[in-house]
């Protein structure tokens, strides 16, 4: 197979494998203990808003609703998962999705973590890190643990496509 080819199949793939297996995890928080995971509408809201040039706010939990701001945040969700992805076959090459190794992948979960701490958290108004939130260490430890959860995803997804490849 053509390599850039694998590159995108692989990514699509391994990244909506993973992205799948991180909301599973949130699933299990809400569920049983009762602890809620990021809600995608303000995601949503959050892009929504670019269309008007604001790519940040004061607090995004006050700024006007968007239309289809659910849509809007589930699908950015997989597409991020999809891109870091592609960005751990960049950086390993998509030979690693034939054999892969737990290291990259919980590299790069647990690198993932940059996007919430310093572009997502401060632009919704919650600061670097999640530092004006109630409870900033409660946040920075969720978040920590779910990108976690998310590279773990990105093995097993890889696992499961390298038996399909074999």
């Amino acid at each position: 197979m053509n390599t850039y080819l694998e590159l995108i199949a692989f990514s699509l793939v391994i990244g909506i494998g993973a992205t799948l297996v991180m909301d599973i995890y949130a699933v299990i928080l809400k569920r049983f203990f009762n602890i809620p995971s990021l809600d995608f509408r303000i995601v949503g809201r959050w892009i929504g808003h670019f269309k008007e040039g604001v790519f940040s706010h004061k607090n995004i939990l006050q700024a006007e609703t968007i239309r289809y701001e659910g849509a809007i945040g589930w699908l950015a969700h997989y597409l991020i998962g999809i891109s870091f992805a592609f960005l751990l076959l960049l950086i390993w090459g998509t030979e690693w999705a034939y054999h892969p190794t737990f290291g990259p992948a919980i590299s790069i979960g647990l690198l993932t973590t940059i996007a919430p701490f310093f572009l997502m958290q401060p632009a919704f108004g919650f600061g670097i890190a999640a530092s004006k939130t109630p409870n900033p260490n409660l946040a920075r430890f969720r978040s920590l643990k779910a990108h976690a959860i998310y590279g773990i995803g990105l093995y097993v997804a890889a696992l499961l496509l390298s038996m399909v490849l074999s």
